[in-house]
């Protein structure tokens, strides 16, 4: 009876799983997480008859993954930390950068050789306004954040005459235009790689089935979504790549986000993994940084039930948020540059030992439909995972774009750009990088934020900017210490050229037009 009158959708299933009324008895619960987990694998293979016959292996195995990371939603009631069950994180469990030894450079082909290097590629540009992948966007001197890996691996393949290849993971949002890209880097000393996360059905949040009505993006794009990183495991075992590296003589991957400017090859961590007597103990290595007030939602790493692992800000009960955000408390975050050894991962799939938490996102389309993500993170099996460790890192090494804020800095003189590699400045007397807010309205599209500027300011001795409204700078503009500038509704500032701005707040209204 409850099973019928919840595919009559007479019940939501969310009222029944989540005990939104009066909590039934567990026998009740059971049977109805049974039956959403049925009914949900019934609705796939509906999906499933509408695929294309060339499509139906890889779309089976997408919605194999999917039917597990349901049933961990399903099935999962209460939070995954116990918050007073934390422990303080072993002192030997996050190494320290500094205290790490160059590898001879004799060693250096050799250990090169060993490595691959993804880069998680899956993401639009549509945050900031951009058509396309968000990795073809312009960062600094035209050069795109593809174009700067492909320059930094050539130049590390030329160095050291060896091969590392560079695997891009793509996702359905991002392929196409991505494999167009790449045709332009063949004559470059990088192999270059692509696979293709999974793709996932969107479910509605009160009946958690699939909202999609047939297997194909192109008519319902919102049906569908790439479930995250944490994806990234089974999609490139699924891929055939992971067994082709081993069988390369690869060891280890580097992973990290293609937006992360400063996720360059270490040689440093390299050797660390591989270059000494304990070669290969550490399955799995997180490079983590020291949290300031701007990283307060940044995963961090702890110790639970004997075990390092991560813990995102959607892990924590809502009474403990401002012990987590606390700089105090946790002291250290995630950059998501994480180097994890090959063999492990492919032994750790095949035995179904992979255990990641899900992250629910809850979004509303443009029609107005409530629907859930079911997603997980990379880095959340480092619990999986034998000898695994954080390695405090220098900041530099995580330099993400994720807004117009963060392309002022990597365009303007705070960094030099060689071999693909961005470096700070000698010339800045902090090793911190500036604060910088800039309005949405006017400054959140790359396009919009180019017209602004004649050029980009000098802000060697810039510590933060705000600028809000509309607002202009002229060429040669400098900025020191604390800016503001604000322009209020209807007004414009416009900065004159060569200007010199420090610790100054600006106001009202500032025209300057041509004589």
């Amino acid at each position: 009876m409850v099973g019928e009158a919840l595919r009559n959708h007479t019940i939501p299933w969310s009222v029944v799983v989540f005990g939104h009324q009066r909590s039934p008895s567990m026998e009740f619960k059971e049977l109805t997480k049974k039956d959403a987990q049925v009914q949900l694998a019934h609705e796939l293979q509906k999906l499933i008859q509408t695929c294309p016959t060339p499509l139906k292996d890889t779309v089976q195995k997408d919605f194999e993954g999917f039917e597990k990371i349901f049933g961990r939603f399903i099935n999962e009631s209460g939070p995954s930390v116990e918050w007073s069950d934390i422990q303080k994180l072993p002192g030997d469990s996050v190494r320290k950068y500094a205290e790490l030894s160059a590898p001879s450079m004799s060693s250096v082909k050799d250990l090169l050789n060993k490595l691959v290097v993804v880069k998680l590629n899956g993401g639009l540009g549509t945050s900031m306004g951009c058509q396309g992948p968000k990795s073809i966007i312009p960062v600094r001197s035209d050069l795109t954040f593809l174009d700067l890996t492909v320059q930094q691996i050539e130049h590390l393949n030329k160095s050291y005459d060896c091969n590392v290849p560079l695997v891009l993971m793509n996702s359905f949002n991002t392929d196409d235009d991505t494999q167009k890209v790449i045709r332009k880097y063949q004559g470059f000393q990088v192999k270059t790689y692509t696979f293709n996360q999974s793709r996932y059905p969107r479910i509605n949040k009160e009946s958690l089935m699939p909202v999609a009505k047939t297997c194909s993006a192109d008519t319902d794009l919102e049906a569908w979504y790439p479930p995250g990183h944490g994806d990234f495991y089974q999609s490139f075992q699924n891929s055939g790549l992971l067994q082709e590296f081993i069988s390369q003589g690869k060891e280890y991957v580097f992973i990290s986000n293609i937006d992360n400017l400063g996720a360059t090859v270490d040689l440093n961590i390299l050797n660390l993994l591989l270059g000494d007597e304990d070669a290969g103990k550490c399955e799995f290595l997180m490079e983590v940084t020291d949290k300031t007030r701007a990283d307060v939602k940044g995963g961090t790493l702890i110790q639970y039930e004997d075990k390092l692992r991560l813990l995102e800000i959607a892990q924590v009960p809502k009474d403990h948020v401002d012990d987590f955000k606390s700089v105090k408390t946790f002291k250290i975050f995630n950059t998501n540059n994480l180097w994890i050894k090959l063999k492990a991962i492919d032994q750790i799939l095949n035995e179904g030992t992979m255990d990641m938490e899900v992250i629910i996102n809850n979004k509303t389309l443009d029609n107005g439909l409530n629907i859930i993500q079911l997603e997980q993170a990379v880095g959340a099996a480092i619990k999986c995972f034998s000898g695994a460790h954080g390695i405090n890192v220098p900041r530099s090494r995580f330099l993400p774009v994720k807004k117009t804020d963060d392309l002022l800095l990597v365009m303007s003189n705070l960094y030099s750009l060689m071999q693909g590699t961005l470096t700070m400045s000698p010339l800045r007397m902090f090793d911190t990088t500036p604060l910088v807010k800039l309005g949405p309205n006017h400054f959140g599209k790359v396009k919009e934020f180019l017209k602004r500027f004649a050029s980009i300011p000098d802000m060697l001795e810039l510590d933060h900017l705000t600028v809000s409204g509309d607002v202009t700078f002229g060429k040669g503009v400098s900025l020191r210490g604390t800016v503001i500038i604000i322009a209020n509704h209807g007004d414009r500032i416009d900065i004159p050229p060569g200007a010199i701005l420090e610790n100054k707040i600006v106001s009202g209204n500032l025209r300057i037009l041509d004589h």
